[in-house]
């Protein structure tokens, strides 16, 4: 594993994404920061992380994907990595907010960002991006979120978190070929709110600002949330098109 430790820098996911773009880099190489000026989350929105206290890293994975239609797999695993760590360190009530927001109870307190490449000769290469939200403990105008450090009244050695994530990847990736059926159940079992009525709304254009009831019932294999309406029909969404409210 290559470790590259950065003070400060507008966005490990682009930074990486740079230098993979100009050199061979090995698989699994990993860029960490302290500070991280320009932190990206779904849909272009920001995250904020106060310098120092936060887990932000940003993971180089080849020689998985190589198909746009396998590109969720990749999320389904880094997921359920962070969880398994997180369950480790004993943080209580764990679940996935669709699509990969890491949530305890009903605050998040992490997210991964996927940048996906196609390169000319075919193969897909990606950047993951994590940032869990592990010593910081001020959260103003931001209600929905928390920290382990928070939510357990204790601080966390926040390098160890780098090790043990990237260790889980790699062995989930390592087992995907005769183990995805299980971890995509895995996953689903551990989506926030799946199979409890609770309200959406709809971001896209033509509809927006419109809510609706609906039922989480699964999600698609590239991706798309599966939510059963109040007509008994069962429509697929992509992340940019609703939003949960909770």
């Amino acid at each position: 594993m290559k470790l590259i430790k950065l003070d400060a820098i507008d966005s490990t996911n682009d930074f990486l994404k740079s230098l993979a773009s100009q050199d061979e880099l090995d698989n699994f190489t990993v860029v960490t920061a302290e500070n991280q000026t320009k932190g990206k989350g779904q849909m272009g929105s920001k995250w904020q992380s106060e310098s120092g206290k936060n887990l932000i890293m940003s993971v180089l994975v080849k020689d998985f994907l190589y198909d746009n239609e396998q590109v969720f797999n990749l999320s389904v695993i880094v997921s359920l990595a962070v969880i398994d760590v997180l369950k480790s360190l004993n943080i209580p009530d764990l679940c996935i907010k669709w699509p990969n927001d890491i949530m305890s109870y009903n605050k998040k307190v992490g997210g991964i960002l996927i940048e996906n490449t196609i390169k000319s000769d075919g193969r897909i290469v990606s950047v993951v991006g994590i940032g869990v939200n592990v010593n910081q403990t001020n959260f103003d105008h931001l209600p929905n979120a928390s920290s382990l450090a928070v939510i357990c009244k204790r601080e966390f050695d926040k390098k160890s978190l780098v090790i043990l994530i990237l260790e889980k990847i790699q062995q989930k990736i390592d087992s995907w070929e005769n183990n995805s059926a299980d971890l995509w159940k895995e996953y689903f079992n551990s989506l926030f709110r799946q199979g409890i009525p609770m309200p959406f709304k709809k971001l896209s254009s033509q509809d927006s600002g419109q809510n609706f009831m609906g039922i989480i019932q699964g999600v698609s294999p590239v991706g798309k949330i599966q939510i059963l309406l109040e007509d008994d029909s069962v429509s697929e969404f992509e992340i940019k098109e609703i939003q949960m409210l909770y």
